[in-house]
């Protein structure tokens, strides 16, 4: 078994991770939830409900991790 084209296995904080490098989604730039939600809807087979849904969850995480900025 192998991870499919399209992503890369990392290891942050000491957890292995797989990571998409086909969403072009760059948090290093101002990028809005509309964009992620636009661009996570193209690359993956997932209602807007629960892309939403999880954006949501994700941007908590990060901010609770103080990794982003305002």
């Amino acid at each position: 078994m192998k991870i499919s084209d399209g992503y890369l296995l990392r290891t942050v904080a000491g957890k292995n991770i797989v990571v998409s490098v086909g969403a072009d989604v760059n948090l290093k730039n101002n990028t809005t939830k509309a964009e992620m939600l636009e661009k996570i809807l193209e690359e993956f087979d997932v209602s807007p409900q629960q892309a939403s849904q999880d954006i949501d969850e994700f941007i908590e995480k990060l901010s609770e991790a103080k990794i982003l900025e305002d």
